[in-house]
């Protein structure tokens, strides 16, 4: 892509925020003029106004849920998914969803790529939630979130599922960041390269079933923030560890989630590993299989290691860093 000399940005203001990263800071909320996304689209049906920080939850929880063709719910804590499930019934999403980390999930966002039935605001009565973020609510619903005085419950309108797959329409060609004095631009990191160049990488090629799970993982685990490792058994995450200096302690992390649901599961990881050590945590805690974008010097020892312990492996061929 040709990126230009100049970049003018157009600003609308959409709304005030309650407040900005902390209670003393003052926040707005604006649009970038010609592009159409579900945060500047989105309605509010009930609750407080938002933050600074729960705009940036129920971004990553809405774009979380909408990278998945099934029905699926991402529960989000500071920016973080601390459970994602997909499964043919959004309430069941939700649950196993809730299962990866019921303790961080209190305080956390929910965000769902189907309608928010009856079932499913029942299932959440038990735990604290700032917010939601849906396509839509069935009339049964309503009542029951509305309960909550403070539960921010928002609707993304023109979202809507056609043929069983969201309707997506969201974002623009670039990416900002803000630093002091200027801007970074980049393309966004859309979804994952094509699977068919996925390459085994081991002596063992993953069961159908693992390649399933791999596959989930791995769209998951571009929604981590770096060092970035999931853990996935069944399309659910099962284990996160999240934006850890080493990647051997995003593993630790992950694993001591997880506790007895790491055996046989699988293991994504946002980028190579330099060193075997992560593989060997993973490997002793039952985990099989492994996708990973290769490309270490090292990948040699890591695909000895692997292939030591049993363990098939995939490489991408693509990192999905996120900082």
């Amino acid at each position: 892509m040709q990126f230009p000399d100049e970049l003018t940005l157009s600003l609308r203001k959409v709304r005030d925020l309650r407040y900005g990263e902390n209670p003393h800071q003052q926040a707005a909320m604006y649009a970038v003029r010609g592009e159409d996304g579900a945060m500047t689209a989105m309605q509010q049906l009930h609750g407080k106004a938002t933050s600074f920080n729960n705009m940036l939850d129920i971004n990553a929880a809405w774009r979380v849920a909408i990278d998945f063709a099934q029905p699926t719910v991402a529960i989000i804590k500071h920016q973080n998914p601390c459970g994602v499930a997909s499964d043919n019934e959004i309430t069941k999403a939700y649950r196993r969803a809730f299962m990866c980390d019921s303790v961080s999930a209190f305080g956390g966002i929910v965000g769902a790529n189907r309608i928010v039935t009856r079932e499913l605001a029942e299932a959440m009565e038990g735990t604290f939630y700032e917010a939601i973020i849906a396509p839509g609510y069935e009339d049964e619903a309503l009542p029951i979130l509305r309960q909550r005085r403070n539960l921010e419950i928002l609707a993304v309108p023109g979202h809507a599922i056609v043929g069983g797959r969201l309707a997506r329409k969201d974002g623009g060609a670039f990416d900002y960041k803000r630093i002091a004095g200027g801007m970074l631009v980049q393309t966004p990191d859309e979804s994952a390269a094509d699977e068919g160049n996925f390459k085994v990488a081991t002596e063992r090629t993953p069961s159908l079933e693992e390649l399933t799970d791999l596959l989930f993982a791995w769209r998951c685990v571009k929604h981590v923030t770096s060092n970035a490792i999931v853990l996935a058994k069944g399309l659910a995450t099962v284990g996160v560890g999240p934006g850890q200096m080493s990647r051997v302690v995003a593993v630790e992390t992950a694993v001591r989630k997880a506790g007895e649901n790491a055996r046989l599961a699988v293991m994504a990881s946002d980028a190579y590993f330099p060193f075997p050590d992560g593989i060997e945590v993973a490997a002793r805690a039952g985990v099989t299989a492994i996708i990973q974008p290769g490309g270490s010097l090292r990948d040699a020892m890591m695909i000895d290691t692997a292939n030591k312990n049993h363990m098939a492996m995939l490489f991408t061929g693509r990192r999905h860093f996120k900082h």
